[in-house]
């Protein structure tokens, strides 16, 4: 059975959750996870270079078949959203450099396809990330747990996906 490792994907500028996961059949591994961080302080400039290469060594180190990044989530903020987006920016395009396809997800989805619920809490999803993935605590910072669900998000859609494609596959391309 063919494993398939992916790399969930919480963009920000300060904080970037990331979680590397393995999936075998239905069964999840935590393979790693980390926080990438920026100083408050450091020129905006500084701090999209320092992501895009910790992303870049991290693309290299782990090599996932999929980066699943979460899409951006507009706030009364306009300032964060324009910060996070030239963030997503250096992600998307440090991915692509390094041949990995990449797959988007709205927090509805990323709740959705863990609880069945689109509306879950954040601790509910976090729990479920410790639970799943057999950690001994809840990631921390938030943004790590974001990003594990978020990988386990993309394994469970590729999943779904697969099934409906055998189920086509079987059936001649009827349904």
């Amino acid at each position: 059975m063919k494993t398939l490792r992916i790399m969930g994907i919480d963009p920000g500028i300060a904080i970037v959750g990331v979680g590397v996961v393995d999936k075998t059949g239905n069964a999840y591994r935590d393979v790693f996870h980390c926080a990438v961080t920026t100083p408050a302080n450091t020129p905006i400039e500084r701090r999209l270079m320092d992501i895009y290469a910790r992303l870049g060594e991290l693309f290299d180190k782990y090599r996932p078949d999929a980066v699943s990044i979460e899409e951006l989530f507009y706030n009364n903020n306009a300032k964060t959203v324009i910060a996070v987006g030239q963030a997503r920016g250096v992600i998307l395009l440090a991915a692509m450099q390094a041949g990995i396809p990449v797959f988007e997800y709205t927090p509805l989805q990323v709740k959705q396809a863990l609880t069945g619920y689109g509306r879950a809490e954040k601790k509910q999803i976090q729990q479920m990330m410790k639970a799943m993935l057999g950690l001994e605590a809840v990631p921390r910072p938030d943004d790590v747990a974001d990003a594990l669900a978020i990988a386990v998000c993309h394994g469970n859609s590729v999943g779904f996906n697969q099934s409906a494609l055998n189920t086509i596959l079987k059936s001649g391309g009827k349904l």
